[in-house]
């Protein structure tokens, strides 16, 4: 039984094998990746699908985070960014902190930079509401590896101890450090997966500073009145969308609705300050906007600013482009819209 199956297969191949070969290396051509990405005109997301606030104020309009599509690199794709003069070729450097990053290591920073983004839009809406909330819980998980820290560190472990120190925070962590000399060994513990592991590392010494080779997100969770939950998919990523997530929140916690009836995208950082910063692929996350029919584009002053603006001349595109550099000069501007 085994023979004759075995004599079907090689008379199937060499009957085929020329069709055989040219397939396998058309799918090698459709799939061999290339270091980079190729970012194309995204699209916008209603934070009313995103977002949901017990008891919370309606509105007329919407606020809308815009987003990049980022396709990766590959052969047909990165021959078609010099066709279509949309598409944009990103050396897959720009993404990396270091060139021993693995993508997987550049999508959980991401990951990490959404919940920083959300946690600082939660902290800012809140405040500014006047309502309330407190934290119940910190972390702080690794977003940067130094080349010359222990290469067993990865990108999301959590910080649990130093040493013989445990439950340490940040300060404690980098007091300790500093007292120990450059060339000493360290044993860092982290918890990857739930499992708590422990690397050796050494301390090295630049300009008086002593380091692990670390940096970390401090991860803030809040429990809030009135409770808020935030709904994004495991595909959705990165800190751009923080500073129109602040609005969303904070027009459904005030009565006023400063929507006024209109489909409002922005983008931009944000800081617990308020700061609003600039982000990368703002070209694209217009288009998006103007492909969605939005009313208003919001953007970080600045480079942003001015980018959206010319595009727009370019264009002739038919939207309103507000630049801001904080918070309060968001909703100071939405305000005075008509």
């Amino acid at each position: 039984m085994i023979n004759k199956i075995y004599e079907r297969i090689k008379k199937f191949i060499k009957e085929n094998y020329k069709e055989i070969i040219f397939l396998v290396l058309f799918y090698i051509f459709m799939t061999f990746p290339v270091p980079y990405y190729i970012c194309v005109s995204g699209g916008t997301i209603d934070l009313g699908k995103r977002l949901e606030i017990e008891d919370s104020y309606t509105e007329k309009g919407s606020f809308n985070l815009s987003y990049v599509s980022e396709l990766r690199g590959t052969i047909p794709t990165y021959l078609l960014s010099y066709i279509i003069p949309s598409w944009e070729k990103v050396e897959i450097e720009a993404y990396q902190y270091n060139e021993d990053e693995t993508m997987e290591e550049i999508t959980a920073r991401d990951k990490m930079y959404l919940n920083d983004a959300n946690q600082s839009a939660i902290y800012v809406a809140y405040t500014k509401a006047g309502k309330t909330f407190k934290v119940t819980d910190q972390r702080y998980q690794v977003y940067f590896v130094d080349e010359r820290a222990s290469d067993e560190i990865q990108v999301s472990d959590e910080l649990v101890g130093v040493d013989e120190l445990t439950d340490v925070s940040l300060e404690t962590f980098k007091e300790y450090i500093n007292t120990k000399n450059a060339g000493d060994e360290v044993t860092i513990k982290l918890r990857r997966d739930n499992k708590d592991i422990s690397v050796k590392t050494t301390i090295f010494e630049e300009e008086g500073i002593k380091y692990a080779g670390l940096a970390f997100f401090n991860i803030i969770d809040y429990e809030t009145d009135p409770k808020i939950k935030l709904k994004f998919k495991d595909s959705e990523s990165g800190p751009s969308g923080g500073f129109t997530l602040a609005l969303a929140i904070y027009n459904r916690l005030t009565e006023e609705d400063i929507t006024k009836g209109k489909k409002i995208v922005g983008t931009g950082t944000i800081d617990m300050d308020g700061n609003v910063g600039e982000i990368g692929g703002v070209k694209y996350k217009l288009m998006g906007a103007v492909k969605d029919d939005a009313d208003i584009f919001i953007v970080p002053n600045g480079n942003n600013y001015e980018e959206c603006i010319k595009l727009k001349k370019e264009k002739n595109y038919d939207i309103k482009i507000i630049g801001v550099d904080n918070f309060d000069d968001a909703l100071d501007k939405l305000s005075k819209i008509k």
